[in-house]
């Protein structure tokens, strides 16, 4: 039985890492010729090229229940192509445990991609992003095209370009009252962070007052703010670039400042219950397998694959909106598709 479970293990995993090689190597193609269309100032091929493949990690990690789903598809579908399958039905071998040989070998794939989800996306991430705009800036700090947004209580904030340790370029705060009008600005080229607050540096202070602008400049100023470099990787990325403890801590922190957190939890949970959806995945290949794409060719088992997975993604990314805009449990849009995939392969293998 241990050789058994052993080589079916073997069968699937195999074939799930050709898909990820295919899959992956597509996308970052199609992703390198994306930034081509981005190639500014001191951005071009060289600098494009390298960007791509910071995001390697990102795009694996993304793939990993659709790659699951193909591959058990091919891997499985083999088996069942050579009988393999019929014989191990003949040898008393249930339904159940073929999903368990075939969910086994991806447990491995599954714990990769946390760690890569938790330690590695984000910090590449958010380092690619910001020499892009640095680069795209000609090495300049200021730029209003290029930066991100964000809200402090009545301070807008607008940074060009934010590194992982801790080091901001071009940052503009816009002051407001609780009328909504503006009373002072200031632009900064660069801001460190000292462990508890900010230093702005090279720092141009506007302030508005009834008649009149008054105008300042001074080389440094202290910035008190609950604002960490942690918390700016949040800003700096999508939702489902972050880290599983970075997007629960930032949520949290937008609750705070009274902020819709909606997107931030979707992907919180989208990410914690991703293990689940590769299992789900799995036995979906299984029900396909024993049910309809029995004794089809392999061009059709992966077309159902690719249909099936992208139906999936797309489903998921539609109720994250759904979510936004009709404020539906973040944790029950998330769970969703997943629980559907799930009735659905248990309904398959019944009539199987």
């Amino acid at each position: 039985m241990n050789k058994l479970d052993a080589y079916v293990g073997k069968t699937v995993l195999l074939s799930v890492l050709a898909v990820f090689f295919v899959v992956v190597g597509l996308d970052v193609v199609f992703g390198f010729i994306a930034e081509l269309d981005q190639l500014e100032k001191d951005y071009q091929t060289k600098e494009a090229l390298i960007y791509t493949l910071y995001t390697i990690p990102r795009r694996i990690y993304l793939f990993i229940p659709v790659c699951a789903l193909i591959g058990c598809l091919i891997g499985l579908g083999a088996l069942a192509s050579n009988s393999e399958l019929t014989v191990m039905r003949a040898a008393g071998i249930s339904v159940p445990r073929i999903v368990m040989y075939a969910t086994k070998p991806l447990v491995m794939v599954v714990a990769i991609g946390l760690l890569l989800a938790q330690f590695v996306v984000p910090q590449l991430e958010q380092y690619a992003q910001s020499e892009r705009a640095m680069q795209q800036n000609g090495g300049k700090a200021i730029s209003a095209r290029h930066g991100y947004w964000y809200r402090e209580e009545n301070r807008f904030i607008h940074v060009t370009a934010i590194q992982p340790n801790g080091v901001m370029f071009g940052v503009a705060r816009f002051d407001y009252d609780n009328n909504g009008t503006l009373k002072s600005s200031d632009f900064s080229e660069k801001a460190i962070f000292q462990g508890d607050h900010w230093i702005l540096q090279d720092v141009r202070l506007t302030t508005l007052e009834k008649n009149r602008s008054r105008v300042q400049e001074v080389s440094a100023l202290r910035w008190n703010t609950a604002i960490t470099p942690d918390m700016l990787s949040t800003i700096v990325l999508l939702p489902d670039y972050l880290s599983i403890s970075g997007l629960y801590e930032y949520s949290n922190y937008l609750v705070l400042q009274g902020i819709d957190s909606t997107p931030y939890y979707f992907a919180f949970w989208k990410k914690v219950m991703q293990p689940l959806a590769t299992v789900v995945m799995v036995f979906i290949a299984v029900s396909f397998i024993f049910g309809p794409l029995r004794s089809v060719t392999m061009g059709q088992r992966i077309t159902a694959g690719v249909v099936t997975g992208l139906t999936f993604n797309y489903t998921q990314d539609i109720l994250g909106h759904v979510s936004i805009v009709f404020h539906v449990p973040p944790v029950v849009a998330a769970s969703a598709p997943i629980v559907v995939c799930l009735v659905f392969g248990v309904v398959m293998l019944r009539r199987a």
